[in-house]
């Protein structure tokens, strides 16, 4: 009797099942739908996808039919999106890291570093005036004007460096001159971001900037064992898979473990997830062909199952009704309009000064101000620790969605494709042997 009664009782793990997949499948169809209508608007991929977590928030579907929403994703739900959309974080993260290029030569490091502080500087000035100017309208009291300024300007001064390499892919420019160093440069302003982030997060954890000290103590320590003791271990790793051009199924348990454990340490230290999985990134061997199987193996699963996630997480969190009237408006305004002129405009004129003609500069500012979903992924880092308002959050995903769509336009407006085809002629240094290997086997 007892265990038939046991067999006939509702499972709470099945009744929880069959409450989170339909959510999944809601959000994969919708954002295959919307990122294929972006493909067809010639935009990428991801800004469809951002646009469809945008849609399944409160602003539309939670709108037009809120009971239908609320059965979609009760409160229940939303852990288990927001664990999935951490652990795809973390490895998309992971792979942003493996993926940055530290090939380059010394005259060419020092053009990027030019190129990234024209892009990350006035984007940090601007976005910290605007916040200091908007305190008192979008801060958290418990947040002080410094920590609050800082972090508009950090959000603000991100490039979509995932994206802006997809961008250079598939038009064949990334061994050009111009791509090269966009792609360090993007490296670069992302990678000081990432760090303001993570003071921020230790500072307002922290309670204060001494309190702070431990965690920042312990993070910095965590990036040198990763890049110093970490990073010397997988180099047989690297150099057994570019040899062979498999990774087999025990370098799969590595690649895996390596960045859900580094996120486990960074969330335990006081930062978050991301960290660790983008220094497990920056560890990974950095031979040509490994990179290139690791995205191969993993990529797609991140981008196609766990981005769409976390997308829709952002957008259940998004209320853009909250940012309407006259003053939230010109608000919005003065934050779009720092974030813009402060990398399109200090991009273009870095590129200018090193030598690049004007076209060339212009297009550069373009792909530099493409925010994408890095700046999300920043934002929702913030929201969670109680650094920034829902309103702010809102604006923020605003801009993330206007700078990434206006990005590939303002490019090719630039740069048309008779002239871009000049360019792919065009590199900066010869390639090592081992990538020209890699670029004929993948072509």
């Amino acid at each position: 009797m007892t265990l038939l009664v046991q067999v006939t009782a509702p499972d709470p793990n099945l009744a929880l099942i069959l409450k989170v997949l339909p959510a999944l499948v809601v959000i994969l169809i919708t954002s295959a739908i919307c990122g294929r209508l972006a493909l067809m608007v010639m935009q990428p991929r991801v800004l469809g996808e951002m646009v469809a977590g945008v849609l399944l928030g409160p602003t539309l579907f939670g709108w037009l039919f809120p009971e239908v929403q609320a059965a979609l994703f009760p409160p229940e739900v939303r852990p288990i999106l927001y664990v999935l959309s951490t652990i795809g974080l973390t490895l998309y993260m992971f792979l942003v890291g493996a993926g940055i290029d530290h090939s380059a030569q010394s005259g060419e490091m020092r053009r990027a570093s030019a190129l990234a502080a024209s892009g990350i500087l006035p984007s940090l000035l601007l976005g910290f005036g605007s916040g200091l100017l908007l305190y008192d309208l979008l801060s958290r009291p418990d947040v002080s004007p410094f920590q609050f300024a800082l972090f508009l300007g950090g959000a603000l001064s991100l490039t979509a460096f995932p994206m802006l390499a997809r961008i250079l892919y598939e038009r064949g420019l990334e061994h050009s001159r111009v791509g090269r160093l966009t792609l360090l440069a993007a490296s670069i302003d992302d990678a000081l971001a990432w760090c303001i982030l993570a003071v921020l997060s230790a500072m307002h954890l922290g309670a204060g900037a001494a309190g702070a000290l431990p965690t920042i103590g312990l993070t910095a320590l965590f990036a040198i064992v990763m890049l110093k003791v970490v990073a010397p271990l997988l180099r047989p790793m690297g150099r057994t898979v570019a040899r062979t051009g498999k990774l087999g199924a025990t370098g799969m348990y590595v690649v895996i473990l390596i960045p859900l454990t580094a996120g486990w340490l960074t969330d335990w230290i006081g930062v978050y997830a991301v960290f660790g999985g983008f220094f497990a990134g920056l560890a990974m061997p950095r031979d040509p062909a490994f990179r290139q199987i690791l995205h191969g193996r993993m990529m797609e699963v991140v981008s196609t199952l766990l981005l769409p996630t976390f997308f829709t997480f952002s957008g259940l969190n998004t209320q853009l009704g909250g940012i309407a009237g006259g003053t939230m408006l010109l608000a919005f305004a003065l934050i779009l309009a720092a974030g813009f002129c402060g990398k399109y405009f200090g991009c273009s004129l870095a590129m200018r000064a090193i030598g690049f003609g004007w076209r060339e500069s212009y297009a550069v500012g373009a792909l530099m101000n493409a925010r994408g979903l890095m700046i999300l992924i920043f934002i929702n880092i913030g929201l969670a620790q109680g650094m920034i308002t829902q309103e702010l959050f809102a604006m923020l995903v605003l801009v993330a969605v206007i700078t990434t769509a206006g990005a590939l336009p303002l490019y090719k407006l630039a740069l048309p494709e008779r002239l871009e085809r000049v360019r792919k002629a065009e590199t900066s240094v010869e390639l090592p042997r081992e990538e020209q290997v890699a670029r004929s086997n993948s072509g």
